[in-house]
């Protein structure tokens, strides 16, 4: 495998402002090197609409250019830590959609078609506002391969605390000026999902709750951006399109597409390292989201991300691996209070025991075509992480866990306390105690 890494002195501060135009590729150029320990900052443009009505993004969204890490080779996993994140956009849009016939050759994120002369991945320009606005610059010609068929435009407070939906006046007034009001970072070449002016939902007030949809590791093939996850993966398996892939070739994702709302400010996201160099990107920042982002879209938002990157050497991950915040954890998987540790040391005495376990929580992620498929991934890498049989960690996330729903209909967390010994056993104690001071 061909990795392109720039020979210049690794940095201890990486600002990125540059853009895929959708594709994650192992052979193209990578941004850094950063230094392990080093701290990167991005400017990160919105996900999902945005590139979903641009036609000439060719991966569903519009992630950083990749960065590589010094140290970080295949077999290593590199663990991120989310220092900030701060919503830049003033308003957005999003909804529920629908697919447009003929806008497409296969799948409508990857590989947008001209209904009218036929180009794939056409130019397009904004000549006005609504669904007809965006048309290919050489035939003129409306491209929308997706409709909003329920949406809505949210305006925010200058905190960035609380948002409320506005009527078609406000929502049109604002789509005249979507960049501005979507504060598009300078190098995205998205078109703002603003022009459509949504306004189904009207005087809906909404709490903001900022994290990345899109944080993770260069796959090992090349992949669309939103499809490097195994449900919306599973869509390129002998698709009709150019990004078409045999199934054991998805076995090279990195699960870098999350859409879990645990990946916020506080968090520290778990990467494989697939690649010489790892290569780093995020975006897809949403203001916030319900678990299972049901209505496939949610609010999409430019922003300002903060994260630490530290390479941990010979932890073999097959996908990622997240320490939430405390807040963030299933009630079940909690640690234990002072008071609980004593009636349970209590409880073990009592019955003749010479003690409780010691453990912590971990959350490991899964994907697949389905949630019974995502389930079945996160319980069999959870068991292969931590040494146990899947029948273990399925009973030590019914007892002390759950199976959360990052995104329906394929990304799930499987969230428990895990003895010690065994997250000591797979190289990821020091994070425990980190995040929970515990061991």
């Amino acid at each position: 495998m061909s990795v392109t890494i720039a020979t210049r002195p690794a940095s201890r501060t990486l600002f990125v402002s540059s853009f895929t135009d959708g594709i994650l590729d192992p052979a193209g150029e990578m941004l850094g090197p950063i230094q392990d320990g080093g701290t990167l900052v991005a400017n990160t443009a919105p996900g999902c609409w945005g590139p979903m009505i641009t036609p000439r993004l060719r991966g569903g969204h519009e992630v950083t250019q990749p960065v590589a890490v010094e140290g970080a080779e295949p077999g290593d996993a590199i663990a991120l830590r989310i220092r900030d994140i701060m919503v830049t956009s003033i308003a957005t849009a999003s909804g529920h959609d629908r697919w447009v016939d003929g806008h497409y050759l296969g799948d409508p994120y990857v590989a947008a078609r001209c209904p009218g002369c036929g180009t794939l991945y056409p130019e397009t320009e904004v000549d006005g506002i609504g669904k007809e606005a965006i048309r290919c610059t050489a035939c003129g010609t409306a491209v929308h391969p997706f409709e909003v068929i329920h949406g809505y435009t949210v305006v925010f407070d200058d905190a960035r605390r609380v948002g409320v939906t506005v009527d078609q006046t406000a929502a049109e007034r604002i789509a005249r000026e979507a960049a501005r009001y979507a504060a598009l970072p300078e190098n995205s070449v998205q078109h703002s999902v603003l022009t459509l002016a949504p306004h189904d939902l009207v005087g809906v007030p909404v709490r903001l709750r900022p994290f990345l949809g899109q944080l993770g590791t260069m796959p090992g093939v090349r992949l669309p951006d939103s499809h490097n996850a195994g449900d919306f993966g599973s869509a390129l398996i002998d698709a009709a399109h150019e990004f078409a892939l045999p199934a054991e070739k998805l076995e090279l994702r990195t699960d870098g597409h999350m859409d879990i709302d645990a990946v916020r400010a506080g968090a520290i996201v778990v990467a494989p390292v697939r690649v010489p160099g790892g290569g780093v990107y995020l975006g897809d920042m949403h203001a916030l989201q319900g678990d299972g982002e049901i209505a496939g879209h949610t609010l999409d938002v430019a922003g300002v991300v903060t994260l630490d990157v530290e390479v941990l050497k010979g932890r073999q991950l097959e996908g990622p691996v997240l320490f939430p915040v405390y807040e963030d954890l299933p009630p079940l998987a909690r640690p234990l209070t002072g008071l609980e540790r004593r009636r349970a040391e209590a409880l073990a005495r009592n019955w003749g025991l010479d003690g409780i376990e010691e453990a912590a929580p971990i959350s490991v992620v899964g994907t697949g075509p389905d949630l019974n498929a995502a389930t079945a991934n996160g319980i069999r890498r959870a068991a292969n992480l931590l040494g146990m049989s899947t029948a273990e960690v399925r009973n030590r996330a019914t007892v002390t866990g759950a199976i959360e729903i990052g995104r329906h209909p394929g990304v799930i967390q499987v969230t428990f306390l895990a003895p010690l010994r065994s997250l000591d056993e797979a190289g990821l104690l020091p994070l425990v105690r980190e995040q929970y001071g515990i061991g």
